[in-house]
């Protein structure tokens, strides 16, 4: 699976250790920046990574049109202060479907029913164990298909 992470100064840390986690499991994931603890624009790497995962024609929803049930084969971590200002920024792009996530339900839910391509994560809020079991559980849930697709589609299409 390939993996875009973006941070700004206030998730930097958090992401650095997430980091280092998806290394020791064989990960490669690839850093869009920050990288250091220096204040910075949030919405800078929101873009970055929004464009990386768009970019990359693998993502399980591709288009309005073509919809298929599975794992992500391409995703996004954001991590910001709160996971609010990623989530806007993210959001922004057609075809983005980021999550803000406090706990692994959530995770669960929203690559199961909405299809997520992007996690997000609100560095101040939650801690670095939590973190890296809502990030195992997003990468490793597949999206349920059914009912949902079409859902999906209505939102693509507003």
């Amino acid at each position: 699976m390939k993996i875009y992470t973006g941070s700004d100064h206030a998730g930097f840390s958090l992401k650095k250790k997430l980091l280092e986690k998806l290394a020791q499991l064989g990960q490669e994931p690839l850093d869009l920046g920050t990288d250091q603890e220096k204040s910075c624009d949030y919405p800078d790497f929101a873009h970055a990574v929004a464009r990386k995962v768009l970019e990359t024609p693998v993502t399980s929803v591709t288009s309005v049109t073509s919809v298929t049930p599975g794992l992500l084969k391409t995703a996004g971590l954001l991590i910001c202060g709160s996971g609010i200002g990623m989530s806007i920024a993210a959001n922004r792009h057609a075809g983005i479907r980021a999550a803000l996530c406090h706990d692994p339900l959530e995770a669960r839910l929203c690559r199961e029913h909405n299809d997520a391509n992007i996690l997000v994560l609100g560095a101040r809020l939650i801690g670095e164990d939590m973190a890296f079991e809502i990030l195992q559980v997003f990468l490793n849930t597949a999206f349920s298909g059914g009912r949902h697709i079409n859902r999906i589609r209505k939102i693509e299409l507003a």
